[in-house]
């Protein structure tokens, strides 16, 4: 073995200048976006009304919305909402979501109409030229009628809001003379239809005492007011109040005996 002096390793390292190029910063970027997006919706909740909190609790308890967590029902299966105008959107779009779901939606969908109004969530069922939900001069409702009236029922059964009941007609005068004299006109018709259906969503899910009014106004509230003898002005109207509303309309149509034949309209 040599005695002389051990050679000299040199390892030499080449320095990294790309550093900063790495994605460990957007990492760390993407959390404080994150967290800070978190504080915002948690400040916006803070100083929102109670009433949106539970809404927006509710959908993310449910938001396939096909639980029963939004209003509450007989059995008492969810929190209760009370929908206002803050709010009322948001049962539009779970009934309508709620609606495909019948049978025969796809066939009566252009012929169901919804809209937030003054009054409150306005659920109306337009008539065909061929009649959709009661046959001419009639107030019995038709097989896909039921069905889609009980779906709607359920729906609102689940809430503490009011619902009122509206039936219409077309301005195709005519005039029926029942057993006794008595004239049965589209007066009686709107009204008895407007009855039908309240039967029809309070044996198919609407609370006791929900439907505080049954209103009756013939052709007198045209919906096509360009074309009044238009199939479209016969129609019931499904009005959910909003539950802070103040007062109610002064007039009610009356339950009438169906006993009297039908209008031939």
């Amino acid at each position: 073995m040599s005695d002389g002096p051990a050679p000299v390793v040199v390892i030499r390292k080449k320095a990294r200048h790309g550093g900063h190029h790495g994605g460990a910063w957007k990492v760390a970027y993407a959390d404080f976006v994150t967290a800070m997006m978190a504080l915002f919706i948690v400040l916006w909740l803070m100083n929102s009304s109670d009433k949106i909190r539970k809404a927006i609790s509710a959908y993310f308890r449910d938001p396939s919305g096909s639980g029963r967590q939004v209003g509450s029902s007989s059995a008492g299966s969810g929190e209760s909402i009370a929908l206002n105008k803050d709010n009322m959107a948001y049962l539009k779009d779970r009934l309508e979501q709620a609606l495909k779901r019948s049978p025969d939606f796809e066939r009566l969908k252009n012929y169901v109409q919804m809209s937030v109004t003054g009054e409150g969530l306005r659920v109306e069922l337009l008539e065909s030229e061929t009649g959709t939900f009661f046959e001419s001069g009639s107030a019995i409702p038709s097989g896909g009628a039921r069905d889609l009236i009980t779906t709607l029922a359920q729906e609102l059964g689940r809430l503490p809001n009011d619902v009122l009941i509206e039936g219409h007609t077309d301005s195709r005068p005519f005039s029926h003379h029942a057993t006794g004299g008595n004239a049965y006109s589209n007066w009686e018709l709107s009204a008895d239809r407007a009855n039908a259906a309240r039967r029809l969503m309070e044996g198919g899910g609407l609370r006791t005492g929900q439907v505080t009014q049954v209103r009756g106004f013939a052709d007198h509230q045209l919906r096509d007011r360009e074309h009044p003898e238009a199939a479209a002005n016969r129609r019931i109207s499904v009005i959910v109040r909003y539950q802070d509303t103040v007062g109610a309309p002064d007039s009610a149509a009356p339950e009438r005996d169906h006993s009297a034949p039908p209008a031939s309209h």
